[in-house]
């Protein structure tokens, strides 16, 4: 009898430890470095942590979030608190902490997003889409010669357009290079007026405003985290401004084509998904892309500066509702 309640307790016990493991999920660790606080940046964030939160569930993903504040040094200690932390994914949140996370690890997967061209920022010339590596994500590139048809359409006399963007972003070189190739090639003067650091911007956003019809900026993450200081060096002289993303339109622009980075920050965090998952290995996951794209004014601005919306609201531009 003994013999039999002793099984029946070995039993019981077993049962017991197979149906409490049954209810654990996974947990996964996910570090997060996001190189500047800005509305796109912060947008693509959350677009990503909330796609991991409806496949796993909020209490089975953490989030080691951080913010480098613009900081490139920054970003590479925070990537070397996640590598040495040993987290199950990294999210590389723009240019400089993608840079960091590919000097930090070959072993841990990283996914970029923000980042317009990944063959500038990885170095790889002639790059197909494919990285190859523990690397892989989502660009933000929109159309460069659909922004350059945009400023033509807007304003057709304009003779000169005046590229405002920092010289420290490579993917603002790759951006400004390639919408300069087709505003000279429709007659337009193009002039670069670069900045280095936010020090430099007010009196470099002046000297552009006074001798452009136009000025254009990029997705630049240090233009766009001083969109405000922009806009107050140039509104006063009337020059209006194309932006490259949602952020620096609601600050300090006219009009932009762009995408929307909570929905790509979303695209990328269903990589995730599938790499933790084990359903996709990240050297085979090619780079992908915001599936649309944005026509967007600011109507304070326009209004401001006597743009005609209507006119606008025609072409299937739309105003944005967050306006800073």
């Amino acid at each position: 009898m003994k013999k039999i309640l002793l099984l029946m307790t070995v039993l019981l016990l077993i049962i017991g430890s197979v149906c409490t493991s049954c209810g654990n999920e996974v947990q996964y660790t996910i570090g997060i470095c996001q190189q500047t606080p800005h509305i796109a940046l912060d947008s693509s964030t959350q677009g990503f942590k909330d796609a991991l939160i409806a496949e796993f569930g909020e209490g089975n993903v953490v989030f080691l979030e951080q913010n480098a504040q613009g900081e490139s040094t920054s970003c590479t200690s925070i990537i070397n608190n996640f590598v040495n932390r040993n987290v199950d994914l990294i999210l590389a949140n723009a240019t400089t902490a993608l840079q960091a996370a590919v000097n930090g690890t070959t072993e841990i997967p990283v996914l970029g997003t923000s980042i317009t061209d990944y063959g500038t920022v990885l170095g790889i010339e002639n790059f197909t889409g494919l990285p190859g590596t523990n690397v892989s994500g989502t660009s933000d590139l929109t159309p460069l010669d659909q922004q350059a048809q945009m400023i033509l359409e807007l304003y057709p006399d304009a003779k000169k357009v005046g590229l405002l963007y920092c010289s420290a972003e490579p993917n603002s070189d790759y951006q400004i290079n390639g919408i300069r190739t087709y505003l000279e090639q429709a007659g337009i003067t193009c002039t670069d007026y670069a900045f280095f650091d936010t020090n430099e911007i007010a009196a470099v956003a002046q000297a552009c405003a006074a001798d452009s019809d136009v000025i254009y900026i990029p997705t630049d993450n240090t233009a766009a985290s001083s969109a405000q200081a922009i806009c107050g060096a140039i509104l006063h002289t009337g020059g209006p401004i194309i932006g490259g993303d949602e952020g620096i339109c609601a600050s300090c622009g006219i009009a932009t084509l762009c995408i929307d980075y909570y929905e790509l920050g979303k695209l990328t965090g269903q990589m995730a998904v599938k790499i933790l998952k084990g359903e996709a290995d990240i050297a085979e996951m090619p780079i992908e892309y915001a599936p649309e794209y944005l026509r967007l004014y600011n109507p304070d601005l326009c209004a401001e500066l006597g743009v005609d919306t209507a006119y606008l609201e025609s072409l299937g531009y739309k105003p944005i509702t967050n306006v800073q």
